[in-house]
């Protein structure tokens, strides 16, 4: 079996949203290739995320850690307007672990990378940048590991290749 963990911010609407799509996809991937896989989602785990019910950062911190020590690869979504501090300090956990880290990378301002006048503007002007910013530290370090996509079905075939690569997706 091989086990995943999605790091993703998880409060807001269009997160959840999202994080829901990306395991439903990733587990419907793994299952019609008959691979086992188990992937967490901490929004699916209410012990420490039922934001009606109390846990300490201890326990949040402890029960992600748990997950992260056990997990092969991580997704880790990089949208939004930073990087969720969260995640990247899941990234850093992960990647210290020597685990495969994967990024998701949707956002739209990333296209148009050979236009040439978003880079001329760019260059004249350093406020008038049409592309978007990530610290390079975290872009490295996933990169280095897994790398980076800019859709759901791209990043799947990756952590599938990768699965199948590694052989530990076997079923018994």
């Amino acid at each position: 079996m091989i086990k995943g963990y999605l790091a993703n911010g998880l409060f807001g609407l269009g997160d959840r949203l999202l994080n829901s799509l990306v395991a439903e996809k990733l587990r419907l991937l793994f299952k019609e290739n008959d691979l086992d896989v188990e992937l967490y989602l901490p929004q699916e785990n209410l012990a420490i995320n039922d934001k009606n019910s109390f846990a300490s950062s201890e326990m949040i911190a402890d029960g992600d850690d748990a997950y992260l020590n056990e997990t092969d690869f991580m997704i880790a979504v990089m949208d939004g307007v930073e990087i969720d501090s969260g995640v990247a300090c899941e990234i850093g956990v992960a990647t210290t672990l020597g685990k495969k880290v994967f990024g998701l990378f949707t956002d739209t301002r990333q296209q148009g990378r050979e236009n040439q006048q978003k880079i001329a503007a760019l260059i004249a002007d350093g406020t008038e940048n049409q592309f978007v910013y990530r610290n390079l530290y975290v872009v490295g370090k996933i990169k280095k590991s897994g790398g980076i996509y800019s859709d759901i079905d791209s990043l799947n075939q990756a952590i599938l290749a990768y699965a199948k690569q590694t052989k530990l997706v076997t079923k018994a």
